[in-house]
C-alpha cells in the first residue's frame, strides 16, 4: 500500500518557472501510486513541454478548452468530477488570483470552478509578489474554503536571483500535503504531542551515549496525526528529518532531560502523548569538562545514573485521567510479553511493540512490523510494511477510540 494508492489526480500546471519540476512531481505522484492527469496553461507552456508531461503522464496533456469527447460532451464539465484531488503546481499568482475571483478563462480555471473536488494549492512565486498584500489577501482567502488546502512555499534560491520564501515545495511535501487532503479529519479538535528520535547524552564535549533510533516511526506518526486532522506537537531529538506538512508545532531537543522538560511544557495542552522516541535509560553522572583522553581513566570508573523515565512520570501527573498515553517498546525477545508488562507498569492506554531484532525492520530501515496492546488487554498485529503506512494504520486503529474519548473531535468531524 502507497500514500495516494488508487487515487486520480489532476495536476494544474501554471506559468511559472517552477513548472519545469512539473515532470519530476508527475513520476513522484505515480510512485507513491496515483494516476495523474495534467492541465496545462498557455503560459505553463512556455516553461514545460506538453510532449514531456504526456510521456510521464502516460495521458494526453489537456490544454484545450474547447475540445469534446466523442460523445460531444465538453470535457472541462467531466475531468474534475473524476478526479479524487486537484493539484495546483506551481500555483502562480495570477492563477491564484482568477481561482479566487470565479474566473473561468481556461481549461484549467474553468475545471476547477466546474467540479466539488478538493484542491491543493501549491503557491510558487517571487519573494516580493508573494508578500504582495493583495496577492496575500488571495492566498489568504482560498485557504479560508474549505474546498482549498494551502502548501506554503519553501525557502531557497528562487529564479529571480533572491533568497526567500516563494520556491515550490520538493514533491516529497508535496505527496504529503496530497496524502493529507484526502484524509478524513478523523481527530479534528484532538491535540496530540509526539516524541520521537534519539537523545544524546553527553560524556564529554566530545563524545555522547546515543542509540540507533533515526526518528522515522515517530515523525511518520506525527504525519499521519497531522493527516487525520490532530493539532500536533512534535519533540524532536537529534535527527535530520524535516518537519511532516501539517505538524502545528516542533521542538528539537537533545538529552533526556530536555524530552522530560518539552513533554512537560506541552502537557497541558496535550490530550494524547505519543511517546516513541528511543529515550536512554542511563546517562553519565558527571560531564567531564574536557576530552578523556585514553588511559586517562576507565570506562568501568565512568559512574551511570538513571536518566527520568519521562512517560512513568507522565502517568503520576496531575491531570493524567483527561489524557491519551501511547508508549513504544522496542525489545530483541518476549516482544508481546514485556509490551504487557510496561502497560500496566506505566498505566498506558496503549502500547506498540516491535522486534528490533530482526533483520529489516526497526532502526534504521524503512519498514516496521509491530503489535498494538490495549489496556483492555486486546492485541492487534500489524505486519510489516513501510513506516508511513505502518503509521497511518495505526492512527486510523486508534481514531475510532479516541474520538470516544474526546467528543470535541466527533463535532469537529462532522
Amino acid at each position: 500500500m502507497k500514500l495516494l494508492d488508487g487515487k486520480r489526480i489532476i495536476l494544474g500546471v501554471s506559468g511559472g518557472i517552477a513548472a519545469y519540476k512539473a515532470p519530476e512531481l508527475v513520476r513522484r505522484l505515480q510512485d507513491a501510486g496515483a494516476d495523474v492527469r495534467v492541465l496545462l496553461t498557455e503560459a505553463g507552456a512556455r516553461f514545460v513541454s506538453p510532449l514531456a508531461l504526456e510521456v510521464v503522464s502516460l495521458h494526453p496533456v489537456g490544454q484545450d478548452l474547447w475540445r469534446t469527447d466523442d460523445g460531444g460532451r465538453i470535457v472541462h464539465t467531466d475531468l474534475g468530477d473524476d478526479a479524487d484531488l486537484i493539484v495546483l503546481a506551481p500555483a502562480t499568482a495570477d492563477l491564484i488570483a482568477r481561482i479566487r475571483h470565479g474566473f473561468a478563462d481556461d481549461l484549467l480555471t474553468t475545471t476547477v470552478m466546474a467540479c466539488k473536488t478538493p484542491a491543493l494549492v501549491c503557491p510558487s512565486m517571487n519573494t516580493d509578489m508573494l508578500a504582495n498584500p493583495l496577492v496575500r489577501a488571495n492566498i489568504d482567502a482560498l485557504g479560508a474554503l474549505e474546498r482549498y488546502t494551502l502548501l506554503e512555499p519553501g525557502v531557497g534560491l528562487l529564479a529571480c536571483g533572491v533568497r526567500g520564501p516563494g520556491r515550490l515545495p520538493d514533491p516529497p511535501e508535496i505527496i504529503e500535503a496530497a496524502a493529507a487532503a484526502l484524509t478524513p479529519a478523523a481527530l479534528a479538535g484532538v491535540r496530540v504531542t509526539v516524541s520521537a528520535g534519539p537523545t544524546r547524552e553527553p560524556l564529554d564535549p566530545v563524545r555522547f551515549i546515543s542509540n540507533r533510533s533515526t526518528g522515522t516511526m515517530g515523525f511518520a506518526l506525527a504525519r499521519a496525526f497531522a493527516a487525520a486532522g490532530a493539532e500536533v506537537t512534535l519533540i524532536a531529538g537529534p535527527v535530520t528529518q524535516r518537519t511532516p506538512v501539517g505538524v502545528a508545532r516542533r521542538l528539537d531537543v537533545t538529552t533526556a532531560a530536555d524530552f522530560a522538560a518539552a513533554v512537560e511544557g506541552a502537557w497541558a495542552t496535550t490530550d494524547v502523548l505519543v511517546m516513541a522516541a528511543a529515550l536512554a535509560d542511563f546517562r553519565p553522572a558527571a560531564v567531564a569538562e574536557h576530552k578523556i583522553k585514553k588511559g586517562q581513566t576507565a570506562l568501568s570508573a565512568i559512574p551511570l545514573e538513571r536518566t527520568t523515565d519521562v512517560l512513568l512520570a507522565a502517568s503520576r501527573r496531575a491531570g493524567r485521567a483527561g489524557k491519551v498515553l501511547v508508549g513504544f517498546a522496542a525489545e530483541t525477545r518476549a516482544v508481546e510479553a514485556h509490551a504487557r508488562d510496561k502497560l500496566a507498569r506505566k498505566d498506558l492506554d496503549w502500547i506498540v511493540a516491535n522486534d528490533v531484532s530482526c533483520d529489516g525492520v526497526g532502526f534504521g530501515t524503512g519498514d516496521n512490523a509491530v503489535v498494538l496492546v490495549g489496556r483492555d488487554g486486546e492485541a492487534r498485529g500489524f505486519p510489516r510494511a513501510h513506516k508511513q503506512v505502518l503509521a497511518t494504520r495505526l492512527v486510523e486503529a486508534l481514531a475510532p477510540p479516541l474520538r470516544a474519548r474526546f467528543p470535541r473531535a466527533r463535532a469537529d468531524a462532522s
